[in-house]
């Protein structure tokens, strides 16, 4: 299993510093890491090598614990412990930070744009999720605060077609919100972790959820719309998320999901046993009741526990890891199917 992933390079990212999350741009040639040494650094591939093209230092006062990239490239938004969201947009091969996003009363726990780019998320230790509407001038208006969750808010993601966002949080459960009059309202909850949810992500068709947890499983849910050939009860017009796959798993783990369904079909996991695995679904069992095989592990991935996996978006099989020793690894899978 070891052989399918196997290591292109690691370099040294944030030196005496966790590196806390890695993020591809949109055409796949850049690397966006950040750390608790309070700096985001931009990584660009010369030849077998990976360098540091820019260092972006001046937006934050604390780790910097999320970053994201909008749509079009041209922006990438930076979630900090100092409770602030940068927005720094790319001129030529420097960034300047533009924007200060500002209203959280604790941590800024993660960012994500909509497809659109029209809207952003924020989450926070302050237990709330905000939706920001972003204009042609590039102005910023937080329209939606949703206090729906009663702990700590750890991760946020857009559905990859609809205006449909997902949160998870310390409170166990995983919460859908869609606008209603003007409003972002919490339109669901899935509830069947025993323990804080780390992260969820939609796969390309947005209608299947993958989420990961301190109870050690990952979770796949699958949306059934009323009146469906399934049985699936829903509630009045609206669809239901129902949990179709339970993956129990050995360590402590952090869910990467976005290379599933878009490139090599495969699920990454970042675990805080030091180690990576990755996922295939069995391409012959029934869709609603899905089963995954172990197709990669490498247990000695990084010298400390593996907080972020990023799969390329457009290089199949090319993924990305980081760790509390500082490092990124660059890694190739060879695809079990």
């Amino acid at each position: 299993m070891k052989d399918s992933l196997k290591l292109v390079s690691k370099f040294t990212a944030h030196p005496d510093s966790r590196c806390w999350f890695v993020a591809w741009n949109p055409k796949g040639t850049l690397l966006a890491s950040s750390g608790g040494d309070r700096s985001i650094r931009i990584w660009g591939r010369e030849g077998d090598s990976w360098v540091c093209k820019s260092v972006l230092e001046e937006g934050h006062q604390r780790t910097v614990r999320k970053v994201a990239w909008s749509p079009c490239g041209n922006y990438l938004a930076s979630a900090s412990f100092d409770a602030t969201t940068c927005i720094w947009r790319k001129k030529q091969d420097d960034f300047e930070c533009v924007t200060t996003l500002e209203g959280h009363e604790n941590e800024v726990k993660c960012v994500a744009w909509a497809p659109s780019g029209n809207l952003l998320a924020t989450c926070s230790r302050d237990k709330s999720v905000w939706v920001w509407e972003v204009d042609e001038e590039d102005e910023y208006e937080c329209v939606s605060v949703v206090n729906s969750h009663t702990q700590d808010v750890k991760h946020v993601v857009w559905h990859p077609n609809q205006e449909i966002l997902a949160s998870a949080s310390y409170d166990n459960s995983v919460k859908l919100y869609k606008e209603d009059d003007d409003d972002w309202v919490c339109r669901d909850t899935l509830e069947g972790h025993e323990s804080t949810v780390w992260s969820v992500d939609f796969d390309k068709s947005g209608q299947r959820l993958a989420s990961c947890s301190d109870d050690k499983t990952v979770k796949i849910w699958r949306e059934y719309e009323p009146g469906n050939e399934q049985g699936v009860v829903c509630n009045g017009t609206a669809p239901t998320w129902k949990c179709i796959c339970t993956l129990v798993l050995q360590a402590l783990s952090l869910l990467c999901f976005p290379g599933r369904c878009h490139l090599s079909g495969a699920m990454a996991t970042a675990c805080g046993d030091d180690a990576i695995r990755v996922f295939e679904e069995d391409t012959t069992s029934d869709p609603h009741q899905p089963t995954f095989s172990l197709a990669a592990h490498v247990p000695k991935a990084h010298d400390q526990d593996v907080n972020c996996v990023s799969w390329n978006p457009k290089e199949v099989g090319l993924l990305a890891s980081c760790s509390d020793d500082g490092d990124i690894g660059i890694w190739s899978y060879q695809p079990q199917h």
